[in-house]
């Protein structure tokens, strides 16, 4: 292996190295048994934080409006607390928030394909404790999705 090789395969990655060593990981959801492209595929990262921006927004837009009387006071109390029960109570219902439906997302469960309220409620929790969203699998999943046995597809 000479510098270049080296040198690009850190850049790329470890699973660019693994993948041009001849390992074969496979398209994200493969073991999921979910398509690799359009309807029911995974979601990707993009589409999920620009659906949870439209979820803060739309939540800071209420408490600013309707219960805050400043934006510190809406930013920092009232917003997350509106986010949580806007979570609840749409992933457990028709499993999705605005900003997924915007964004063409929801939230199934592996076993069912619908996300009971107990369950929209453990991913919410988890959602909520910051750690869980960061750590993803090699299907895109984060923790949260993992341990409350869901995962966040394209419509």
């Amino acid at each position: 292996m000479d510098n270049r090789q080296a040198i690009g395969s850190w850049l790329s990655g470890p699973r660019a190295a693994m993948e041009e060593a001849g390992a074969d990981f496979g398209y994200r959801g493969e073991q999921l048994g979910l398509p690799e492209h359009g309807p029911n595929s995974i979601a990707r990262p993009g589409r999920r934080l620009g659906a949870l921006a439209v979820d803060w927004g739309l939540c800071l837009l209420i408490a600013y409006g309707l219960i805050a009387d400043s934006y510190n006071s809406a930013a920092r109390t009232w917003a997350p607390l509106i986010l949580f029960v806007l979570m609840v109570l749409t992933l457990g219902t028709v499993g999705f928030t605005p900003g997924k439906r915007l964004f063409k997302l929801r939230v199934v469960a592996l076993e069912t394909g619908r996300v009971s309220p107990a369950r929209a409620l453990l991913r919410t929790v988890l959602f909520f404790l910051a750690i869980p969203p960061l750590i993803w699998d090699r299907d895109g999943r984060g923790l949260h999705d993992r341990l409350a046995k869901t995962v966040e597809v394209r419509i």
